[in-house]
């Protein structure tokens, strides 16, 4: 008897993991593995070519006009990352203090808060291209009804403020995931290290930096590595906002639209290269894997520090 129980366990088992372990075969395990084969051969629309071995890489990294774009690219995610890290996870932080220090409105706010983060990117998107529209988005509107219509001006057709108006998009987007993940660090702090800092000073930025950022630091690695893959892997909203080109003038190209153009064509270009798009994807995907890795094994040293 016992061992029927075993075997219906088992099956009741199998039956739960099999189907997405199937699902992640077909639609994540068998792209990745396809695109790594892909890279390595040449392409004539959707026809596969010869073996070229490595040409495709060497192209896309060396071979103008292809390395100078990759490198504008990659700039751009770099840009996007460091930006995101200070807008997005550092106010990130403070309003998770400020909520879990339960200030007036703390309630509401934790809604106010989140609320973004469950929009649809494509409706961000189109809503902020609608702000900051240059003859009547609320922005320059809000700009020239308060006497600076000196600073209204096409945020979005501008190679100078286009890639951070998309930023502070993003920011907004998103950082209430942050503040929530902090927020929930921040809540099993126990309450008499906080009495005992009481006690020892009343300045918040001592509380902050000898208590509460210590403690949170397991959060910290999270939002921090889940902000560099999507840092580099940024491609909805820069897509909506500046088109596939990466407008204006490849200001707001990032590697993302710059795989996209290269592997299936746009309107533009007129034209689509399989192969070099395939490596430029793997480069990618190596790149986020090594790099998070590297990140997160660092900050969990870190974390056994603090």
């Amino acid at each position: 008897m016992p061992k029927l129980r075993m075997t219906g366990r088992g099956l009741w088992i199998t039956l739960l993991i099999v189907p997405p372990l199937a699902f992640v075969a077909l639609f994540i395990v068998y792209p990745i593995i396809s695109a790594f084969a892909y890279a390595f051969f040449n392409w004539e629309g959707l026809q596969r070519g010869n073996f070229v071995g490595l040409s495709n890489f060497f192209t896309v990294l060396f071979v103008e006009p292809y390395s100078s774009r990759t490198i504008n690219a990659f700039s751009h995610n770099i840009t996007v990352f460091f930006a995101l890290m200070v807008l997005q996870n550092g106010v990130g932080f403070l309003l998770a203090y400020a909520l879990w220090r339960e200030l007036p409105g703390a309630r509401f706010h934790r809604i106010a808060v989140f609320l973004p983060v469950v929009l649809s990117t494509i409706i961000v998107a189109y809503l902020f291209k609608l702000f900051l529209h240059p003859l009547f988005g609320v922005v320059n509107v809000s700009l020239r009804g308060i006497g600076m219509g000196w600073l209204a001006q096409p945020w979005l057709g501008q190679g100078s403020t286009a890639l951070w108006s998309l930023i502070l998009a993003q920011s907004w987007h998103m950082v209430g995931f942050p503040t929530l993940v902090f927020l929930a660090g921040m809540q099993r702090i126990p309450s008499e290290m906080l009495d005992a800092a009481r006690m020892e000073t009343e300045s918040e930025w001592v509380k902050i930096t000898q208590i509460v950022w210590p403690l949170v630091a397991p959060s910290a690695t999270i939002v921090f590595t889940l902000l560099f893959v999507g840092a580099f892997n940024w491609f909805e909203l820069p897509y909506i906002m500046a088109g596939l080109d990466g407008s204006p003038f490849g200001s707001t190209d990032v590697l993302g639209l710059y795989f996209y153009r290269t592997a299936f064509g746009n309107v533009s270009a007129g034209q689509q290269d399989f192969g070099l798009g395939s490596a430029l994807a793997v480069l990618i995907f190596l790149f986020i894997a090594a790099f998070a890795t590297v990140i997160t094994v660092r900050l969990r040293a870190r974390e056994i520090q603090l």
